[in-house]
């Protein structure tokens, strides 16, 4: 079995941990999710009730209960801080990667393990999700430890059939960080994979299924169970509309066209992107030659290396496909096809390396250069595109009209470019074509930390950082009879600021924040500053404490601290 090369893990860990971890903190938590996700860890926290979830002191059934943990445990040890409530993603960021090298490196070697996690990490949706507040860097985690599991036990010698533990326990835990997905993503995978294979008969010698299954309910049941017990059907209810209400309708104006990730993919992707089309055609046209041999009686075979990526296709295709065909669609869904995608692109760029006569290679190439093109030119005319649309912009981030996105997009647009045609210099030159690969790894590695030490700061001092500023202050000068209320767009992040139950009053409802101003107390009124004509009568003359570009604090009382 092939060790792990010490200088190749050096390498990935210290990039992942650079990447996900710099400046971790430096964006104010975005809405919605960030916000909601966090509000919930903390209140988690600041009740120690660790079994019902609540959001503004409300219960929250829209997620299960592990990243509610795991931010509660860091709030425990870092204190409540953007930094803490995202560091779950970040250590998940990068136990995703390690986990990606040493599966690659046990099966096909130290150098495809080397590229298939570089491929993994250097790229611009998996270091967005590693970087944010969300379920999706644990679910990603968790299902694919499941189905490297599934495959290790399946084709493993002797006692590594065990592995197949691991099947069971990332399927539970996943369930218990995103609800039912933790489930469907491994299924949508090992499934097909069973089918086209024929190793269904080899699945139920070797796989545990009963016990596995006894496994999985002893660890993700209890929680569920338990809300059961204590909620009823108001939680049946909302998780029902939260998982399949998700799938059937469109929520939250989230729906988009079904061509939808088509562009998450190749963008998000990017560079590897480029090298996709052909490495899944590949794969797939080849399925027949993968099945091999047949299966013999003790169940085990050595598989073809073929046959792993044929996996890997069926994961990415029945991901994609699951994802698609669901109405609500954001970016980070279809995070769970990415380790399968990483694997398709490493093993092809391998291929490529002791092959050159490798079917597709300079097709490959040439639709990487479109894609870098595109995405250059399109983050240099950003300032143009914002200056079109700064009035609606504006709508949501009332700085919009003062403040001009600064020449961090131009920069990562020249880089981009600029690192495309290199990237085209050596790849389609057979003596020439290795150093492509450090050549994409560069450019995208760049582009990254431009975003994230220049572009990203200055996004979060005058579009995210205001609103949360003036939450914050209100929350120091709240007594336990005074009030806070939010008017215009939906901002749950500004109730982890307060540190106090927010009211929610939605733009254009002013009516509905009337009886709040009659009760005992002080209030204060948290709004953008174009919205103050809006106000009902009895807030129109409450005093401005507070203005942070293009948003207001007013209060009953003129005194704060």
């Amino acid at each position: 079995m092939p060790r792990p090369h010490t200088p190749h893990l050096a390498i990935l860990l210290a990039l992942a941990i650079l990447l996900l971890f710099l400046g971790l903190g430096s964006l104010g938590l975005t809405d919605r999710d960030e916000g909601r996700n966090a509000e919930a860890g903390r209140e988690m926290f600041e009740t120690g009730d660790w079994i019902s979830p609540t959001f503004n002191y409300e219960p929250r059934y829209a997620k299960p209960v592990f990243l509610y943990w795991l931010m509660s445990l860091s709030y425990r040890l870092f204190g409540v801080s953007e930094f803490a409530a995202r560091l779950p993603s970040a250590l998940f960021g990068v136990a995703l990667i390690l986990l990606q090298y040493l599966f690659l490196t046990r099966v096909r070697g130290p150098l495809l393990g080397l590229f298939g996690g570089l491929m993994l990490l250097l790229n611009i949706e998996m270091v967005a999700i590693g970087r944010m507040a969300l379920t999706d860097s644990v679910l990603i985690f968790f299902t694919t430890l499941a189905l490297f599991g599934f495959w290790l036990g399946l084709h493993g010698e002797g006692s590594e059939r065990h592995f197949f533990w691991l099947f069971y326990l990332g399927m539970a835990l996943a369930t218990l960080t995103k609800g039912p997905v933790g489930v469907v993503v491994p299924l949508l995978a090992a499934v097909p994979y069973l089918t086209v294979t024929r190793r269904w008969g080899q699945f139920w010698q070797r796989g545990f299924p009963l016990s596995g299954a006894l496994l999985f309910l002893l660890l993700a049941l209890p929680w569920y169970a338990a809300m059961l017990a204590i909620h009823g059907s108001d939680y049946t209810a909302s998780a029902q509309a939260h998982t399949v209400g998700r799938f059937l309708n469109s929520m939250e104006g989230h729906g988009f066209t079904i061509f939808f990730y088509f562009p998450v993919l190749f963008f998000g992707f990017f560079p590897w992107s480029g090298f996709l089309p052909v490495a899944l055609y590949t794969a797939l046209r080849g399925w027949r030659a993968a099945i091999g041999a047949p299966v013999t009686r003790n169940a085990s075979r050595v598989t073809s290396e073929s046959e792993l990526e044929l996996f890997a296709a069926l994961w990415l295709v029945a991901v994609f496909l699951f994802f698609t065909a669901s109405a609500t669609r954001l970016p980070h869904y279809i995070g769970p096809l990415y380790p399968a995608a990483a694997i398709l692109a490493a093993s092809y760029w391998t291929r490529c390396l002791t092959d050159p006569a490798t079917p597709g290679i300079r097709a490959s190439f040439h639709t990487l250069m479109g894609l870098g093109y595109l995405l250059g030119a399109t983050l240099t005319a950003l300032p143009s595109l914002y200056a079109t649309f700064v009035e609606q912009i504006a709508r949501e981030f009332p700085a919009a009209a003062q403040v001009d996105p600064g020449l961090s997009p131009i920069l990562a647009g020249v880089v981009v470019i600029l690192g495309t045609a290199i990237v085209g210099y050596f790849g389609l030159s057979e003596d020439r074509r290795p150093g492509a690969f450090w050549a994409g790894g560069a450019m995208i590695s760049l582009v990254l930390l431009l975003a994230i030490q220049i572009a990203v700061p200055r996004f979060s001092k005058y579009f995210i950082a205001p609103p949360q500023e003036l939450a914050y202050a209100a929350g120091l000068n709240l007594e336990p009879n005074d009030r806070l209320i939010a008017y215009g767009p939906s901002r749950p992040s500004l109730v982890f600021y307060a540190k106090r139950k927010v009211i929610m009053v939605g733009r254009g409802e002013g009516e509905a924040m009337r009886p709040y101003l009659t009760q005992p107390g002080r209030t204060f009124i948290l709004l953008p500053s174009r919205l103050r004509p809006q106000l009902p009568a009895e807030a129109a003359g409450f005093p401005l404490i507070l203005e942070r570009y293009g948003y207001a604090l007013l209060a009953s009382e003129p005194m704060v601290k």
